[in-house]
């Protein structure tokens, strides 16, 4: 890897939890130069500004929730047992994996960004736009496969899936109560179950 692309990845690997943690508005460029121990020029040598850095430090913490699902589901070959990787992600001890620091970043993301940060927001919103069509996907092969019954609406489970789990991480994180997301992801793996 090139010096400079070297420098790109160490920016967003060290800045990555800084701003999932702070937001977009709450993290300063002390904070980038703390976390990476970079001065500003050099931060500003390998990207734009602020705005780029966001954007690259959303990627790639989404990348690192997508592959610990995408590891998950790999373990399974059926659809019910690919959706059920949801739940173990989120509901078994999710802060004793690799998850991105300060939770989830589609979460963090999507409310800090609604109304002040357009790019971002067109990425949260991309991100809950490929997951709920991914978990439509698994729902279809199921009903495909005779593991669903054929009445199930994929679009509406998938829809109730996503916001229930993301809801379920925000109750979760302002009350300090990792048992609550626990509670909630009982009752995505019952709807999970009831497709059957």
């Amino acid at each position: 890897m090139p010096k400079a692309e070297e420098t790109k990845a160490w920016i967003i690997e060290k800045t990555a939890p800084v701003f999932n943690r702070k937001g977009f508005t709450g993290t300063t460029l002390s904070d980038m130069e703390e976390a990476t121990g970079l001065t500003k020029g050099s931060i500003y040598n390998n990207f734009v500004n602020k705005d780029e850095v966001a954007l690259a430090v959303f990627d790639y913490n989404l990348a690192m929730v997508n592959n610990l699902v995408s590891a998950e589901m790999s373990k399974h070959t059926t659809a019910k047992g690919q959706l059920l990787a949801y739940v173990n992600v989120y509901g078994n001890d999710v802060l004793k994996r690799p998850f991105p620091e300060g939770g989830c970043p589609v979460l963090n993301t999507a409310v800090e960004s609604d109304d002040t940060h357009p790019e971002l927001r067109k990425k949260a919103s991309a991100a809950i736009t490929a997951w709920k069509n991914k978990i439509v996907s698994l729902i279809e092969k199921g009903k495909k496969d005779k593991e669903f019954r054929h009445s199930v609406n994929a679009e509406e489970v998938a829809l109730t899936m996503v916001a229930t789990i993301e809801g379920g991480i925000m109750v979760s994180k302002v009350t300090g109560r990792l048992n609550y997301l626990k509670t909630v992801m009982k009752s995505v793996e019952k709807m999970i179950l009831d497709l059957e």
